[in-house]
């Protein structure tokens, strides 16, 4: 996404054909970096450097630094007007490093508020920051289809989604006067093959998904640079997604995908049981259409995506399709592919992996039991139907229509997540701090935008650890996206550090 977004940017010109936007970039000195953008170094007279320090030419400046480091985001926020924040440390990635998730999927978000008051630009730079749909973790069947204000869930062992929920409230709480938090959902890249990873069974065939594409998601980005200072764009949440015409369920695109490359019934390679039961992330939008009448980022179909896939699929897969269509050579290209996917659920991040070691938590998380596991049956037995299904709007515990609201209100919706509002007075200012008091005793400080409007709530019961089951006895708030798939009877627990198990 940042890197599409650069593009948009650098393709922009003026009426005389020079570029519209001088740019300040906050690169890692990676081999990488420095190997996609030395041509662009090269076009603005920069002489490349080895290593971290700050160049600057011709409108074009790079901090080669780290997100990490508060004085490196410091030097990169000098001067500039907007910051587009796309930057993330994600999952598979992520599970596997939580240190550094949480240094920059939290603590670097906050050095960015903190470097923006430093250098006294809180009442105009505008800062837009890329949530993720990970924060609402699964929204299976009955509740698939979601808007901004619905409960906050990540998914359990995802400490990626905990981290960008706690960097998203520092956002919102943050005091900027301008300020907005996108949540991305998926990003179906190009070459989607590159994204075989265990991580592909963490998720239920039956996930609706509502993606976007890289180029959409870069687009939009910077199609906030067009948004005016006094539209009420600003001091919101907004889901970002490609509209109804990225809709897909996980089955039907992974089964697509396979026989748009040649590959075949992707069935014949894979079990039905690698596939968890719940326990992942992404959702269809109600109000996707609500961020693109601001920045018109919808652009891209499932049709336009199946035609950036062919289009980039590797080499080795290009092969693949050749030796398929050879009738002696078809049964043993998938019995290579099957033999790969099979070193993916066998290990430690797999899902047969977990069976086999009798790893309970990462079972019940994601099955239900190890009996769910057992009886989930071939694929002769999977029923398509549960691909469509009717949906229902949560109850966000206020009156969504009034305006404005008072006091009561504010009540009414902290009763609602198993709470109180201990503030006595309210202003009528949404982004005031207010006290209020959750189900377990907890006082903490918010405002009502985060609360009502953004579905957070309490930040001393937010995972990790994940108590979900004896949340959800208390809170008909969160109650309304736990027990689709839940049952009343279970009481799990996992601990604040159960991530680490695959480490």
């Amino acid at each position: 996404m940042g890197f599409m977004a650069f593009k948009e940017l650098w393709s922009r010109v003026d009426e005389r054909g020079e570029r519209k936007y001088d740019i300040a970039l906050l690169l890692r000195p990676s081999k990488k970096n420095k190997k996609l953008f030395a041509q662009y170094e090269k076009d603005c007279g920069i002489k490349s450097i080895p290593g971290k320090g700050t160049v600057e030419g011709k409108g074009l400046r790079i901090v080669w630094g780290d997100a990490t480091n508060y004085d490196d985001v410091l030097d990169s926020v000098h001067g500039v007007d907007w910051i587009l924040s796309p930057m993330a440390f994600i999952s598979p990635a992520a599970d596997h490093d939580p240190d550094k998730s949480k240094a920059v999927n939290t603590t670097a978000v906050q050095y960015l508020i903190r470097a923006i008051y430093e250098i006294g630009g809180e009442e105009h730079i505008k800062l837009v920051y890329v949530g993720s749909v990970a924060q609402t973790g699964d929204r299976l069947r009955e509740i698939h289809m979601g808007r901004v204000g619905d409960p906050l869930k990540p998914s359990i062992f995802d400490f990626y989604a905990t981290c960008k929920i706690e960097g998203e409230r520092s956002v919102i709480e943050s005091g900027l006067k301008y300020w907005v938090s996108l949540r991305q959902t998926y990003i179906a890249i190009p070459n989607t093959m590159s994204l075989q990873d265990p991580i592909m069974f963490h998720q239920p065939l039956d996930t609706y998904i509502e993606f976007n594409t890289s180029r959409d998601a870069g687009r939009g980005l910077v199609n906030c640079l067009d948004v005016p200072e006094e539209s009420d764009f600003w001091c919101r949440v907004y889901n970002m997604a490609g509209g109804p015409e990225c809709r897909i369920t996980f089955f039907e695109m992974t089964r697509d995908i396979y026989k748009l490359l040649g590959l075949g019934d992707f069935r014949e390679v894979m079990d039905r049981n690698w596939f968890a039961l719940r326990n992942f992330h992404c959702q269809y939008f109600e109000d996707s259409y609500v961020l693109n009448e601001y920045i018109h980022n919808w652009g891209d179909s499932l049709e336009t995506y199946y035609k950036q896939v062919l289009e980039n699929a590797p080499r080795d897969v290009k092969v693949a399709k050749t030796l398929m269509k050879v009738p002696g050579l078809r049964g043993s290209v998938k019995k290579a592919t099957r033999k790969q996917l099979e070193e993916m659920v066998d290990s430690k991040d797999g899902t047969r992996y977990w069976y086999e070691t009798k790893n309970f938590p990462r079972i019940n998380a994601f099955y239900g039991s190890m009996e769910a596991y057992e009886s989930i049956g071939d694929w002769k037995d999977f029923d398509e139907s549960i691909l469509r299904s009717d949906w229902k709007r949560l109850d966000h515990g206020y009156d969504e229509t009034k305006n404005p609201l008072d006091i009561s209100d504010l009540r009414g919706a902290a009763e609602f997540r198993g709470g109180s509002l201990q503030s006595s007075t309210w202003d009528g200012d949404m982004y005031s701090k207010l006290l209020w008091n959750c189900a377990y005793g907890h006082e903490f400080d918010a405002s009502p935008y985060l609360v009502l409007k953004s579905g957070h709530w309490c930040p001393d019961c937010a995972a990790p650890p994940w108590n979900y089951d004896d949340l959800a006895k208390k809170s008909p708030f969160f109650a309304q996206v736990w027990y689709p798939n839940h049952s009343e009877d279970e009481s799990n627990y996992y601990d604040e550090d159960c991530y680490k198990d695959i480490l």
